[in-house]
């Protein structure tokens, strides 16, 4: 009993689709069909219409105005004048603070210096014979 699987399928329709674009098989059959003719209606004239005259507004009286009278400006009253604030007194200075003395770091004494040993040649080298 033969299966056919969903994928088979699907590539078999593709690989058909591709081959049809590819061969020219569409562009043929369409050289091959007859394009159809469309009758082409008449239509009847328009019938024209008269023109309709819009009759005209008659002009309203435009409405007066009343005059309001001018107002007066209010006055505004004086600004009273302060007396003016007496100079403060100066803020007495403070008294330079003396400098103190940079303080110093206490003397380490030197350690001797090592003396260096002599090179020791190695036993496992390669470069002795």
């Amino acid at each position: 009993m033969a299966t056919c699987s969903f994928s088979l399928v699907i590539f078999s329709t593709m690989v058909l689709v591709l081959l049809s674009t590819s061969s020219g098989a569409r562009y043929l059959e369409e050289s091959i069909l007859p394009k159809p003719e469309v009758p082409k209606l008449e239509l009847p004239p328009l019938p024209e219409l008269p023109k309709q005259e819009i009759p005209k507004v008659p002009e309203l009286p435009k409405p007066e105005v009343p005059k309001v009278p001018e107002l007066t400006k209010p006055e505004l009253p004086k600004v009273p004048e302060f007396p003016k604030v007496p100079e403060l007194p100066k803020v007495p200075e403070l008294p330079k603070v003396p400098e103190l003395p940079k303080p110093e770091l206490p003397k380490v004494p030197e350690f001797p210096k090592v003396p260096e040993f002599p090179k020791v040649p190695d036993a496992f080298s390669t470069t002795n014979p």
